[in-house]
């Protein structure tokens, strides 16, 4: 299969330029308009290939049907991908740079030339040698995470909608917003979307397919302190900010953080600390592979937070766990042909597939446990979040090479 993604690198470099930053500190749906101008925009493309049913809803859902062209009973498949952005680093005003036939050296970005992708710092770029490697000017982030994947949906949809001689069954598109803050699948109408099985494609080097994401959950201390005036204070006051400090600064040197642990370690991570010397909140974000190690670290946390309070009698603590998603593995053992299929896909278009697991989440994880089976598939991301970011135009094309070869493989399969 030669040829057929021609138009993904256009698609991509049209998509980056459109700001859709989400925002974690809105409580809208999106949390930002400005994802609803992409979310328009891949309607309109959609439409034009002749999707009549492509739309997108209030909440800056963008929903599709590729019709089934086949007698078989074949399940609907999904493909889904988000449209927002990181909000940690700039998406104004992209300006995307096209590196052709790549040299293997160092990538100095035009625009500021201090920010430079080096190999060794990223040794993925030595395998895309004579490749044409996607950056940016070195002033924002790209957007391949996940405009990649967006990308890919997008000139898979076109090359199916134009090949009506390949077989397959109902393909549903979906493209979500806000998944970088959280919160890409919470208003998802998966009566809607009615899809069997599914494939987010926001994974990262050409070829890997994630079937196993961390389980994760948040933990919020409130910290109740002894608030007097300062000049009178002897004996008398107990800083929930000083407390707060205290508890954090117990925690492991050397284990259970995120910059002291690899592949299948969790760990428990604050990520923000507020307050007054009253009352202080600390916000922690708490990972593993397991349900039973998530509960470990958690119990741990919380005797770590009994232990620093002792010093304090008349300060108290309150101890909240929120879950956020689990691993995807969970549901997906027990649909094992979903990453079978994505497997076969993958070695079909050259590339030797490899198995992973993510140490995070994708919309998936979650998609997975509202009903829909949903492992994560290759973008060609690199280094996301980032000013460093980049995706090469061949490993996109590999992308959608994957995601139409699943479509057959699903409609060779069924009855």
């Amino acid at each position: 299969m030669k040829n057929i993604s021609h138009t993904v690198t256009d698609r991509f470099l049209r998509y980056v330029k459109i700001d859709t930053q989400s925002d974690p500190n809105s409580a809208t749906y999106p949390s930002t308009e400005k994802q609803k101008d992409l979310g328009r925009l891949l309607v309109k493309e959609l439409q034009e290939m002749g999707i009549k049913d492509a739309h997108m809803d209030d909440h800056c859902y963008v929903y599709a049907t590729i019709a089934s062209n086949t007698t078989k009973k074949v399940p609907v498949i999904c493909f889904c991908s988000h449209m927002d952005t990181s909000p940690d680093c700039s998406g104004k005003n992209v300006n995307p740079v096209v590196h052709k036939n790549y040299d293997g050296k160092d990538i100095i970005l035009p625009n500021d030339k201090s920010q430079v992708i080096r190999v060794s710092d990223h040794p993925a770029l030595k395998d895309q040698v004579g490749n044409n490697v996607i950056t940016t000017d070195g002033t924002t982030l790209l957007g391949a995470d996940n405009k990649a994947g967006v990308a890919e949906i997008m000139d898979a949809a076109y090359y199916l909608m134009s090949h009506p001689e390949v077989k397959h069954g109902t393909i549903r598109i979906l493209f979500t917003p806000d998944e970088e803050i959280g919160r890409g699948v919470d208003k998802v109408d998966m009566k809607k979307l009615g899809a069997d099985f599914g494939y987010t494609m926001d994974g990262e080097t050409a070829g890997h397919l994630e079937d196993e994401t961390f389980s994760a959950d948040a933990v919020t201390i409130t910290i109740n302190g002894v608030s007097t005036h300062p000049g009178f204070a002897k004996g008398k006051m107990e800083s929930a900010i000083k407390i707060a400090s205290e508890l954090v600064d117990s925690l492991p040197k050397d284990r259970l953080s995120p910059e002291t642990t690899e592949k299948m370690q969790g760990f428990v991570h604050p990520v923000s600390i507020n307050g007054i010397i009253e009352k202080a909140t600390v916000n922690f974000i708490i990972r593993d592979f397991t349900n039973e190690g998530l509960v470990k670290h958690e119990a741990f946390l919380k005797e770590l937070t009994e232990k620093t309070l002792k010093k304090y009698p008349y300060s108290t603590f309150d101890f909240k766990v929120q879950e956020q998603y689990r691993n995807m593995k969970l549901v997906l053992d027990k649909h094992p042909q979903v990453v079978e299929y994505a497997i076969e896909a993958i070695n079909k278009t050259g590339l030797k597939a490899i198995r992973s697991s993510i140490r995070g989440g994708t919309d998936g994880s979650r998609l997975s446990f509202m009903g829909l089976p949903c492992p994560n598939i290759f973008a060609g991301e690199h280094a996301f979040h980032s000013k460093h970011e980049w995706v090469s135009v061949q490993d996109m094309q590999k992308a959608v090479e994957t995601i139409i070869n699943l479509c057959v493989i699903w409609e060779e399969r069924s009855n």
